[in-house]
């Protein structure tokens, strides 16, 4: 009975994936239709620059990789076991990936502040 139903599991999953695709792009063509009819151009604002996209990933890769490397020097050096290293390695990555993501979020507000005072001053 149960290798009966090992046969269905991937056309099942053939099946949903495929109408999870079919739903979602109906939705977002339905959705430009009704912008379209409201007079609204549904092509405005996609392609809005991104100046810092590259800073933001940057500098989480590279708190990411502080991260592993400040936890494996404290797993090593304080001779944690492999079950508790798992939540130190986790902790730290998410530690220094956050702080990667606030200088990011410091340097950001700095240029845009720059940038507004010399709109203000010329």
């Amino acid at each position: 009975m149960q290798q009966d139903l090992v046969f269905f599991v991937p056309i099942v999953l053939f099946i949903t994936g495929f109408a999870m695709i079919f739903g979602i792009r109906y939705l977002i063509n339905k959705e430009k239709m009704a912008m379209i009819e409201r007079g609204i151009n549904p092509n405005e604002g996609l392609s809005a620059p991104k100046p810092f996209l590259s800073l933001k990933f940057g500098l989480l890769m590279v708190g990411f990789g502080l991260g592993l490397l400040v936890a494996l020097l404290t797993v090593s050096s304080l001779h944690i076991d492999s079950e508790s290293a798992a939540a130190v390695y986790f902790g730290f990555l998410f530690v220094f990936g956050g702080l990667g993501l606030i200088v990011s979020y410091v340097i950001e507000k700095k240029w845009m502040d720059e940038l507004e005072e010399r709109k203000r001053i010329g």
